[in-house]
């Protein structure tokens, strides 16, 4: 059975849930004028807040995909990211450089 909760805009559902398993669409952050880390923060504060209330937590997140318009930001990126993930539950991950993701955002 496929749940989907959520809806955004027409296009997405933030969350879809198969067989236990939730997928997530795209966070991005609130303020994209934060600097790396403000932004890093907000949307992993987001995706807590999405896992919450799906009854998850980060502990179960498996994989996860960034993209970055600057790659010269990952290292502030990292930092935060080792603050919402233990070392013993990190989840794999892809950060990508993109040239851009709209007009709005420095990462999704």
């Amino acid at each position: 059975m496929i749940a989907r909760s959520l809806p955004y805009e027409g296009l997405l559902h933030e969350i879809v849930e198969h067989n236990g398993v939730l997928y997530l669409g795209g966070i991005v952050p609130e303020d994209a004028g934060l600097d790396m880390a403000g932004q890093a923060d907000d949307v992993l504060r987001q995706l807590k807040t999405l896992l919450d209330g799906a009854g998850s937590d980060l502990s179960c997140v498996l994989q996860a995909t960034i993209f970055l318009t600057d790659l010269a930001d990952k290292a502030a990126l990292n930092q935060v990211w080792k603050r919402y993930f233990t070392a013993d539950q990190l989840p794999a991950r892809a950060a990508i450089g993109v040239a851009d993701l709209g007009p709005a955002s420095g990462w999704s």
